[in-house]
């Protein structure tokens, strides 16, 4: 079976041309503008993109800022999302009036969390063998279709790839790079008219080892912490939730500085993401609320540390059984001039 997609990569390509010549096309994400123009860069000649980074910088967001921009286009009401003139699943090509319907990038984008229980069937799809029996091998009824099908026209989104087990790495490359995927004994061909992103976390160490073949098929873009102090606390004010309590602006600074002095901490080999301060963040009004104050102080952070920050960081081998980590935190926050007894003035930043 042959799958003829509704428009094309040159189609999709023009239209991330249209796109690009925004001011900037990936608003959802504030920063990282290098990676932004790697990525757009990557997209225009129509190549796969693999980001590394840790976690918290906007991966999986930036991947839907993408599909975001994809354009409508006009498919069959079914799971397979066929094209009205090359329909391909049996309801579709039964002589039954299918309805049609405008499907948004989306609608097309679709997301595969990397894990070593995941199958080749499960994102590519497999013959049932009952229903092969019935309608023969090769015909459309035997075939069970596997995520990669609604990705078709969009984007297949690979959370976590390096999780995956080899087996389903090689079963991609053919994907990836022909067009079609054999099937056991079964030749099926499947659409590649898709833009895979897949991601990686540098740090995480329960990873399975990517292959060079596997790599060869990506552009690879790197993603980091926030560049600076202001832009992180551009994120934490955009994407936190607020209580109606006062978080001063030194205060604010205060924190954003602590968690990322733990970043640059030689000390530790596993280091606080941006969800950290905007949990930091969080949870220091939630415990000034709690108290009846009307303004965050350095203490109410301070009762948050451990809470937040302990599982988030791993001191280095050498330190591990030296120091726990909650001692750790509550040592540098000291250290960093955390005094519970500090007070700040000043407005809302």
């Amino acid at each position: 079976m042959r799958i003829f997609p509704e428009t094309t990569m040159d189609d999709i390509r023009d239209h991330f041309k249209d796109a690009f010549r925004e001011k900037d096309p990936f608003d959802a994400i504030i920063g990282q503008e290098k990676p932004k123009r790697q990525i757009m860069s990557a997209l225009l000649m129509g190549h796969h993109i693999l980001i590394v980074g840790p976690p918290g910088v906007g991966k999986t967001t930036l991947a839907k800022n993408i599909s975001g921009l994809l354009p409508e286009i006009i498919v069959n009401d079914c799971p397979y999302h066929c094209s009205p003139k090359e329909p391909i699943c049996p309801s579709c090509r039964g002589g039954k009036e299918i309805k049609t319907k405008k499907l948004g990038g989306m609608g097309r984008f679709v997301r595969l969390q990397g894990s070593p229980d995941l199958t080749v069937e499960d994102i590519i799809g497999d013959i049932d063998p009952v229903k092969a029996l019935e309608f023969g091998p090769s015909s459309m009824e035997s075939f069970t279709p596997g995520k990669i099908f609604r990705a078709n026209n969009g984007v297949l989104f690979f959370d976590e790839v390096n999780r995956c087990p080899e087996k389903l790495q090689n079963a991609l490359l053919q994907v990836l790079e022909e067009g079609k995927a054999t099937l056991g004994s079964y030749d099926v061909d499947l659409p590649a008219n898709f833009i895979f992103i897949g991601t990686m976390n540098p740090e995480d160490s329960s990873t399975e080892k990517m292959s060079d073949v596997f790599l060869d098929r990506f552009d690879v873009v790197y993603m980091s912490y926030p560049e600076t102090l202001e832009r992180e606390r551009d994120i934490v004010l955009s994407k936190g939730r607020r209580l109606d309590v006062t978080f001063p602006q030194p205060t604010l600074h205060f924190l954003i500085r602590f968690v990322r002095s733990l970043r640059a901490s030689d000390k530790l080999e596993k280091h606080p993401s941006v969800r950290s301060t905007l949990s930091l963040y969080e949870r220091a009004q939630s415990n000034a609320f709690l108290k009846n104050k009307k303004t965050v102080g350095i203490d109410d952070i301070r009762d948050a540390v451990v809470s937040v920050l302990t599982h988030r960081i791993r001191l280095k081998p050498s330190l591990r059984y030296l120091q726990d980590p909650l001692a750790f935190l509550e040592e540098r926050f000291d250290e960093f001039g955390g005094d519970p007894s500090t007070t700040d003035k000043g407005g809302d930043p």
